[in-house]
């Protein structure tokens, strides 16, 4: 079983839920369009002025959406 990574992307300010929120959709499109697969991909909220995108994806993956997209930041999931 391969292990999952979570990729991050980090947003600040009194609209960063909904830059997340905007971002999520594209990450989503982004799988779609280079048929990749994902596990989840969705929006955390820590307070009014910090939130994050994520996708977490399979570590085979992992580079592909690293190397396209440049997050933040990952973990694994």
């Amino acid at each position: 079983m391969s292990r999952k990574i979570k990729l991050i992307w980090d947003f600040r300010g009194p609209e960063a839920l909904e830059t997340a929120k905007h971002h999520t959709i594209h990450l989503k499109e982004f799988a779609a369009m280079e048929n990749l697969h994902y596990h989840e991909a969705d929006v955390t909220e820590l307070n009014p002025m910090l939130a994050y995108a994520f996708i977490t994806v399979d570590e085979k993956d992992m580079l592909t959406y690293r190397n396209a997209l440049k997050p933040h930041r990952g973990e694994i999931a």
